[in-house]
C-alpha cells in the first residue's frame, strides 16, 4: 500500500545527472568512495524523508508517494520537477575587483557569494567575469536510483531519526525517555557548542511536535561531569602554561 502523506520513510539513494552520469549525491559510502564527493568524517546512511512535504525534490517525493517498502526505482525528475530550468537573466558580468581580497585567486568554475547569493564563475576576462547565479544543476534531468529500505512506526524511530535529522550524532548517542506527555532529550556534551545550536533545539522539537502527537513537552538536558584526575592535571597544566611568559612558552615545548 502506497505511503500516506507524511509519513516518515528511510530512503538509501544514489543520484546522477542523465546526460553526463556524474555523480551528485548519494548516501551510500561504496559509491560516495568512487566520486570526489567522499567524505570521511560523514556516516553515510539512508535518509529520513516526510514523504509529501517538500524534503527532497519535487520528482522524487511524487515517486515515493506511490511506492513502498523494499521497493527499487530508477525515478527520473526533469528540470521542471527539480532545480527548476536555466534562467538567462540570472548570468552576469561583473567587475573582478568587486571579489575584493581574492580578485587574483579566483578561477573558472569557482563557486563564489556575491550580493547574498552563490553563483559560479563562468569566464573571466579583460577585469570582468561572468558568474552564472543559476543552481548548477538546473535545466538538467536527473536519475535517482532507489532503495525504500524503512517506515518509521514507532514513536521511538521517528524520535531518534528526527533528532538526527538535525543533528548529526550516532545511534548510541541519542538518548531520550518519552514519559506520557514529556519527551526529555539528553544532548551529547560535543553538541553543548555547536553553531545555531538553540535554533537547532527549536527545529527538532517542531518536528517532535508534528510527528510524534503524544509528545506535548519537550525538555533539552545538558549533563557535564565532573573532570577525572588525570584530566584535572592535565588541564591545570594547560592553564599554568598559559601565564607563562612566551619565552617560557617556547621552552616547555
Amino acid at each position: 500500500m502506497p505511503f500516506e502523506k507524511g509519513s516518515l520513510v528511510l530512503v538509501d539513494y544514489t543520484a546522477k545527472v542523465k546526460d553526463t552520469n556524474e555523480v551528485f549525491e548519494t548516501t551510500r559510502e561504496e559509491e560516495a568512495k568512487k566520486t570526489d564527493l567522499y567524505d570521511p568524517t560523514r556516516k553515510y546512511e539512508p535518509r529520513l524523508v516526510s514523504v509529501g512535504e517538500a524534503w527532497v525534490l519535487k520528482g522524487l517525493d511524487e515517486a515515493l508517494a506511490k511506492a513502498n517498502v523494499g521497493d527499487k526505482l530508477d525515478v527520473e525528475v526533469t528540470p521542471d520537477k527539480g532545480f527548476g530550468d536555466r534562467d538567462p537573466s540570472k548570468v552576469r558580468m561583473i567587475p573582478q575587483r568587486k571579489l575584493g581580497d581574492k580578485a587574483d585567486e579566483v578561477q573558472v568554475g569557482d563557486v563564489v557569494e556575491l550580493d547574498d547569493r552563490t553563483g559560479i564563475i563562468r569566464y573571466i576576462g579583460s577585469g570582468r567575469l561572468q558568474v552564472d547565479f543559476n543552481h548548477r544543476l538546473a535545466g538538467k534531468t536527473l536519475i535517482y536510483d532507489v532503495n525504500v529500505t524503512k517506515k518509521l512506526e514507532s514513536d521511538s524511530d521517528k524520535i531518534t531519526a528526527l533528532i538526527k535529522r538535525r543533528i548529526p550524532i550516532e545511534d548510541d548517542k541519542v538518548k531520550f525517555n518519552l514519559a506520557g506527555e514529556n519527551l526529555e532529550v539528553e544532548l551529547p556534551e560535543e553538541t553543548y557548542l555547536a553553531e545555531g545550536l538553540q535554533i537547532i533545539k527549536r527545529a527538532v522539537a517542531n518536528d517532535v511536535f508534528k510527528f510524534v502527537p503524544a509528545a506535548k513537552n519537550l525538555k533539552f538536558v545538558e549533563k557535564y561531569e565532573a573532570l577525572k584526575p588525570a584530566a584535572e592535571k592535565e588541564e591545570k597544566a594547560d592553564e599554568k602554561k598559559e601565564d607563562m611568559p612566551a619565552e617560557a612558552k617556547a621552552e616547555a615545548k
